[in-house]
């Protein structure tokens, strides 16, 4: 009798998109989380380049959907732009993100933050930086081997891969670009480009108006010139008259 051998079955993993929780704390954590995100797209707009993603769940081993984090904002050199419902790294030339940003809140637990340092450290980030907007706190971390090294001085410090430098005021964080473009909200991006458009439209106006007052002066220069024209060939005119009279005109 022969045994028939049934083969096995194959299950599929299934990879989270979300666990439930909210996407941030409170406003201020989202705003930092969304200006942050934002302003690294402007930085790097070119779509094949830095893949860019903030609360994106990321997998660094395939077969294990437990293993994971989802930072608030990531930067990932090497992999193009485009949709993702997470981040699964075997999918990705197994490229992990190389910079992370974690926007603190009251929520954030000592041993949530640990873990993510961990992880961090695991699994191939190379710059780890985490804010307190509350406390306007800046911690740094970068790569060293296997592990990490707190970045002493954070006040101006320059990212290696973003470029973009840190500075601690009084009262907030300001981040800015190599371009010495600073870090901007939607709304001050907004207002910034309401402001470049007002500027424009004067500068439009302007032209405009000494354009209408060059074609004016040049429509007086025609009037002038023709009514020389006409006095010139008034004055012709007198004299063939004077000639005609027999009067010499050149002893006039």
């Amino acid at each position: 009798m022969v045994q028939q051998v049934t083969p096995e079955t194959t299950i599929e993993v299934i990879y989270p998109e979300s666990d439930g929780q909210p996407r941030a704390d409170n406003t201020e954590q989202f705003a930092w989380i969304v200006k942050i995100k934002e302003n690294l797209e402007i930085l790097f707009p070119s779509p094949e380049d830095v893949f860019i993603a903030g609360d994106l769940f990321w997998y660094p081993v395939e077969g294990n959907p437990n293993i994971k984090q989802a930072p608030d904002t990531m930067v990932v050199f090497g992999r193009p732009k485009g949709k993702r419902s997470s981040y699964l790294q075997w999918n990705e030339d197994n490229i992990p993100p190389q910079v992370v940003f974690e926007i603190l809140s009251p929520g954030n637990t000592l041993k949530e933050m640990t873990k993510k340092l961990q992880f961090y450290q695991r699994y191939g980030v190379e710059e780890y930086y985490i804010y307190d907007p509350a406390k306007n706190d800046l911690n740094g971390l970068l790569r060293s081997g296997d592990s990490f090294e707190v970045i002493e001085e954070m006040n101006g410090w320059v990212s290696p891969r973003l470029g973009i430098r840190f500075t601690l005021t009084l009262d907030t964080l300001e981040i800015v670009s190599p371009t010495g473009q600073k870090f901007l909200s939607p709304v001050e991006i907004d207002q910034l480009r309401e402001q470049e458009r007002q500027r424009a439209e004067r500068e439009r106006q302007a032209k405009e108006v000494a354009l209408q007052e060059l074609e004016a002066a040049s429509q007086e220069k025609e009037a002038a010139l023709q009514e020389l024209e006409k006095e010139r060939d008034r004055y012709q005119e007198l004299l063939a008259k004077l000639q005609k009279k027999g009067i010499d005109t050149d002893n006039l």
